[in-house]
């Protein structure tokens, strides 16, 4: 069957982690292995052992703001430098798995991934490994319901597109929690013409 993994991407609270449960679950009543990978050293700690490799074993971010005297922010890029700096750890840990399939929950900070090389640098030994790999960015659809909220949604996602250089999906999140008119404005920037979101920046 070969090696596939999906990234999962998104700014924090557009449903990256709910996603790659849900997505796991679906494949285990297809009968498919899947593994999930946790990259956010912030994430929850959950009562189960859900992720097959997570990156909370070699490096806890509340320890790391103590003793580095760093915020939330800086203590999660330290985190995410410090792996990228012990990549034979996460090869070995690869190493663990033959034709299966990885989905990758990552942390919601967007510098990781348009303005520091560290995430890339993850992703490329993954790629080595031999994963076909697919980047995913959600985007949760309330905050892109008026014109100048979708630019810079786009904007994002597609500067984060550029920066990993690898098949990629957009995926709007929680459109069935917006109401009737937001739901159809963020339809209309979607398959309407450039001018009509012009249109809404200009109002």
């Amino acid at each position: 069957m070969g090696k596939y993994a999906q990234i999962v991407m998104g700014p924090a609270g557009s449903g990256k982690s709910t996603y790659c449960k849900t997505i796991k679950e679906h494949m285990d009543v297809l009968g498919r292995t899947v593994h999930l990978v946790n990259f956010d050293p912030a994430i929850e700690a959950t009562s189960d052992s859900a992720y097959s490799i997570d990156i909370r074993e070699i490096i806890d971010v509340t320890d790391v703001m103590d003793s580095e005297n760093l915020g939330p922010n800086g203590g999660l890029i330290f985190c995410i430098e410090y792996l990228a700096n012990r990549l034979d750890w996460l090869a070995d840990r690869l190493e663990d798995f033959n034709d299966d399939y990885l989905i990758i929950d990552c942390p919601g900070q967007i510098e990781l991934y348009t303005h520091l090389p560290y995430m890339k640098a993850i992703f490329h030994r993954i790629s080595n490994s031999g994963y076909n790999m697919c980047s995913l960015y959600m985007l949760d659809s309330n905050f892109i319901s008026n014109a100048s909220k979708f630019v810079s949604g786009s904007l994002m996602c597609m500067s984060v597109m550029m920066q990993l250089e690898m098949p990629h999906i957009n995926v709007l999140t929680k459109m069935d929690l917006l109401d009737e008119e937001s739901r159809e404005r963020v339809e209309e920037f979607l398959e309407t013409e450039q001018t009509y979101v012009l249109g809404g920046l200009m109002a």
